[in-house]
């Protein structure tokens, strides 16, 4: 049975509105809408029309478009796309329609390049043409590693690199020539001139002479395989607030970082808040020369340094320094001066310690002295922190929050010895320190740890495993199936 046979049977039911037959029936509706067009058309034309005339009715044309935001400006499309998640904007919207491609690559900012001839042919412009932070240390390596099936895949603190098994980074083969880098730096500097972040590897002081001219409101910058000659043409930077050097690192480059560039890079770069020394060499001389002229430096950063005896009297020219950070250093200073000569960061507020090896007891007594006016330690995975190292924590009395994380060397009475004298103490973090017992606990010591703000107490793997099992509640769910 039909559906029009259905719909018949119930009189009561209206039937669907049909425009042709609407149209059929109604004759003298039809005749009153050609009269009215042609009424129109005698208006252009200044000739009055009788109803009999025939008359060409002329309709607009709809096109049809599969591309619904086409209605749309671009203007409207990029504020719109521009509210969507960072993850949809990269993957999902530049697979819509060229159109969609070109406005989501109007709306990235960052980008890392891979292959130096996107840069150089111009495509790079094209098709990001808003960028203000770029990165170009993969690009300036030259790889074989795609020709071969068995390259390598390397993971540094600074990036991850993929190399033929019989390729090293420190060849100078496995990277670009410096005329070509500083060409690629004068072509960016040329289409960027609000680029704000830039990492290079391989550059010389003409390249970033260019840089300087073409960019003005540059604000951070990395520069890996870094020299004394390059360091020259930093002082175009004015507005330079964060600077990375990595000169050294082992395994893939070698260059030289002396305290010659870091006088020029004292004189030059007088509003940096932020410096990071990876790999870099120098002393008391290149210290000093940043603590005077860098008046704004809060935060330094030494990564595997290889500093000079003595250079750690310079950190005390550095006034309103506020952070100091090592990471992966093999040591801090094999002679510094004594107490009178060394001098203490007043501004000071947080010492780090990461992975490094502590191996002489009187350099680390001349750190905690530099630093006894700090607020904040923390000591991560550093080899060589005995009791008798820490003992010397006892000269900074106006900490209050400390973290000790795998200091295996360190027992519940070295802690104990120093931690009565922090008499502002707020906060205590101890993890994975196997030495420290929970039943070498004084009364003194708890009375201690229960009055702090912040307490986390996890020293040893088996003190970890028995506070995690105990929260999942797996013994008590057995203990009453048993019963």
């Amino acid at each position: 049975m039909s559906s029009g046979f259905v719909e018949n049977q119930n009189p009561n039911k209206p039937s669907p509105l049909n425009w042709s037959n609407l149209w059929l029936k109604n004759e003298k509706l039809l005749d009153q809408v050609v009269f009215a067009a042609k009424r129109r058309r005698s208006v252009s034309n200044k000739r009055p029309l009788s109803p009999l005339d025939d008359v060409t009715v002329d309709f607009p044309q709809i096109v049809v478009s599969n591309d619904l935001t086409s209605v749309f400006s671009d203007e409207i499309l990029l504020h719109i796309l521009s509210k969507l998640p960072e993850q949809s904007r990269r993957f999902s919207n530049c697979l819509v329609s060229k159109r969609w491609l070109n406005l989501q690559g109007r709306l990235v900012r960052s980008l890392r390049v891979f292959d130096w001839d996107f840069l150089i042919s111009g495509r790079m412009f094209f098709r990001f043409p808003n960028l203000i932070n770029i990165d170009l240390l993969h690009g300036a390596m030259v790889s074989n590693s795609h020709t071969t099936n068995s390259g390598l895949l390397i993971n540094h603190d600074f990036g991850t690199f993929s190399m033929a098994p019989n390729e090293f980074l420190f060849d100078e083969h496995s990277l670009l020539p410096v005329d070509e880098v500083d060409f690629g730096l004068k072509v960016l500097a040329s289409v960027y001139p609000n680029l704000r972040t830039l990492v290079v590897l391989n550059c010389s002081e003409m390249g970033l002479l260019s840089v300087s001219e073409g960019c003005p409101t540059i604000e951070e910058l990395v520069l890996h395989r870094c020299n004394d000659n390059v360091l020259c043409g930093i002082a175009a930077f004015t507005n330079l607030v964060t600077l990375k050097l990595i000169g050294v690192v082992d395994g893939f480059y070698r260059s030289l970082v002396s305290d010659r560039g870091l006088t020029i890079l004292a004189q030059g770069c007088k509003r940096l808040v932020k410096l990071e020394l990876r790999g870099c060499q120098g002393g008391y001389e290149g210290i000093k020369a940043i603590g005077q002229c860098c008046q704004m430096l809060e935060e330094l950063t030494f990564c595997d340094h290889r500093m000079d005896d003595g250079w750690l009297s310079g950190l005390s020219y550095c006034e309103n320094l506020k952070s100091l950070k090592f990471v992966s250093c093999k040591g801090i200073d094999r002679d510094p001066d004594v107490d009178e000569d060394l001098g203490f960061c007043t501004m000071l507020e947080r010492l780090h310690l990461e992975r490094c090896q502590l191996r002489i007891k009187q350099s680390v007594r001349a750190l905690f002295y530099v630093c006894q006016d700090v607020q904040e330690v923390v000591f991560k995975n550093c080899w060589g922190l005995n009791d008798g190292m820490f003992f010397h924590a006892n000269l900074c009395r106006r900490l209050k929050f400390v973290s000790l994380e795998g200091c295996s060397r360190l027992t519940t009475q070295g802690l104990e010895a120093v931690v009565l004298s922090w008499k502002e103490l707020e906060s205590l973090k101890v993890i994975s320190c196997k030495n420290i017992k929970d039943d070498e606990f004084t009364p003194v010591l708890s009375a201690l740890f229960s009055a702090l703000k912040e307490f986390q107490w996890c020293p040893g793997n088996t003190s970890l495993q028995s506070t995690i099992l105990s929260c999942s509640g797996m013994g008590k769910r057995g203990g009453k199936f048993i019963k």
